[in-house]
């Protein structure tokens, strides 16, 4: 069968203050997506509205990967506590995930992504909050913390067993329960001193819909439990669904 082609929305870096560890973080979610059996077809918001359109027209499924903060306007929130966003790459996403509903493809949001997920669905963020930021990436210095499973979630059947996972953590911002959009539910959350229990992983209230949120980074695999590569599996596996397989006849 044909790999899903999965649209791969990332950060530019030639925007970037270090383009090398840009092309590094941008190449672990390509690199986790083929690992699974997917093509991704990667876009920045440099690409030309007619590449957008073509991707997002063929595209089996949608990976918001991580990055720089979203626009607080996009929440109808001033600034407080958000840093250097990136509204040209929101506007690019806002566009991928309403065209990903719209196609009732499968969708992945990691760390910024399903942050994105949450404010594209309604939702909102808490702008700035201490304790769950790593050291600059590749610094071997990582946060980590426990992650606790929503016992009944798409994330628990698909991680399985899983009572003791430490997730890495690289987000100043968060999504608190309150916060949370209209048609998602929790999947997985975090204890914090002073925000007390944080949301870090969504899905759909949908059973059908296949749209899945982490708050950690499981494709920096040197850092993540080795069970998330279910995640990428599933998610392919889902995408792959998609997919018509090929014209034998003639």
């Amino acid at each position: 069968m044909e790999r899903p082609r999965i649209v791969t929305t990332l950060a530019d870096p030639a925007s970037s203050n270090d383009p090398a560890v840009a092309e590094l973080k941008n190449r672990q979610y390509l690199d986790a997506l083929e690992r699974a059996g997917a093509t991704p077809v990667p876009l920045t918001e440099r690409a030309s509205m007619a590449d957008r359109a073509a991707a997002l027209e063929a595209m089996d499924g949608l990976l918001l990967s991580g990055g720089a903060d979203i626009d607080p306007a996009r929440y109808g929130e001033a600034p407080a506590g958000s840093r250097e966003a990136e509204p040209g790459r929101d506007a690019l996403e806002d566009e991928a995930f309403r065209a990903a509903l719209e196609a009732g493809v499968p969708v992945l949001g990691v760390c910024r992504g399903l942050q994105a997920i949450n404010v594209f669905a309604g939702g909102s963020l808490v702008q700035h909050l201490e304790g769950h930021e790593s050291s600059a990436y590749p610094s071997p210095a990582v946060t980590r913390h426990r992650l606790e499973l929503t016992d009944g979630s798409r994330l628990a059947a698909i991680l399985g067993d899983s009572s003791d996972l430490q997730v890495n953590s690289y987000h100043h911002q968060a999504i608190t329960p309150d916060r949370l959009a209209p048609g998602l539910r929790i999947s997985a959350v975090a204890e914090h001193a002073d925000a007390g229990r944080l949301v870090e992983g969504v899905e759909s209230t949908d059973p059908d819909r296949w749209l899945v949120g982490v708050q950690c980074h499981p494709e920096r695999t040197e850092s993540s439990p080795p069970v998330f590569e279910r995640l990428w599996v599933s998610f392919v596996a889902a995408c792959a669904e998609r997919v018509e397989p090929a014209d034998s006849s003639g």
